[in-house]
Formats: C-alpha cells, structure tokens, sequence
C-alpha cells in the first residue's frame, strides 16, 4: 500500500471525528453539564410572563424591575421570577403561596449550589443575612391554582426603606 492511499482513510477519519466533536457543542455558551452529563440552558425568549404564568402567580402591578428565566433541564424545567416592590405587598405575595411556615431568617444560609439568579444580573437571595425565606409544597398544601409545581421558594429582601426585591424559584 502506497502512502497515497492511507491518505484518505486518515483523512476521512480525522474529518469525522472533527465533525463530530463540533456537532456536540453550542456556539452560545449557555449550556450546562449536569454530574451526570446531562445539559441545561436557559430557555431563549423566555421570560417573566413565562415564570408567573407557571407560578399561577400575578406580578404586582407596582412593580419595577420585573425580571424572570426559565432554565430548561433534563428532568424538571426551572422557574425565575424576581422583581422590585413595597414591603407589605411582598409578604402578600408570600402569603399567597400558602407557605406552612411564615417568612423567616434562616440560621444559615447556606451559599446556593448553582447561580440561578445570577442569569437575571442579581445576587443569589442567599448570599444576604438578613434575607426572609418561605418555601411551600403546593400539591402538599392542596393548593389547587398551582397543580403543576412541585416546589415555590420565595426570598424576600428588604432594599431599602419602602422597597423590597422579592425572589421566586419553582419547579
């Protein structure tokens, strides 16, 4: 055999492997490996009508800085919803949800294991001392408006005096 003809094979051989190899990942950088190799994006044009509409939750009509994703995932889709309001209409909000304990400090709080909120330019609510926490099971509580999530947390944080940013996760 001439050197010649070893040429194609290798050839095709290092074609397909080059093929392959950039048929596998995203020009968008906005994949995620899951442990186990799974991959997660954040969903394009997806937004805070998207996030509320899955919460069966009404953004407040005084609210700035509404901001929201949604992390689609192998197994369950992940919800963001944050936005700007006044300190009664936040618990409000909380209220709403059916939490079976009210919103309270944390004795830790533990750092987040992923940067969720980071996606929407925000600090994780966790990162934050004085940050109030509630979470709530909808299906547990018999919140019927809510059938389809498995999971609400909610953070409130007071901004300053008259405004609060209020955090919500679901899945």
């Amino acid at each position: 055999m001439n050197d010649r003809s070893a040429l194609g094979p290798r050839l095709l051989a290092v074609l397909g492997a080059a093929l392959l190899l950039t048929s596998c990942s995203r020009a968008d950088g906005d994949d995620h490996r899951t442990a186990d190799g799974r991959t997660s994006r954040w969903g394009k044009d997806l937004g805070a009508p998207e996030a509320s509409a899955f919460m069966q939750l009404e953004v407040p009509k005084n609210a700035t800085e509404v901001k929201g994703a949604v992390q689609i995932n192998p197994q369950e889709d992940i919800y963001l919803l944050s936005f700007v309001t006044d300190e009664k209409t936040a618990v409000e909000v909380a209220e709403d949800l059916r939490p079976e304990k009210p919103l309270r400090v944390r004795n830790e709080n533990s750092p987040s294991s992923t940067e969720l909120f980071g996606h929407l330019g925000l600090a994780e609510p966790q990162s934050n001392k004085d940050v109030r926490w509630a979470g709530v099971c909808p299906p547990c509580v018999g919140d019927s408006r809510r059938t389809e999530v498995q999971w609400i947390e909610i953070h409130v944080l007071e901004l300053s005096a008259g405004t609060t940013r209020v955090y919500l996760q679901a899945f």
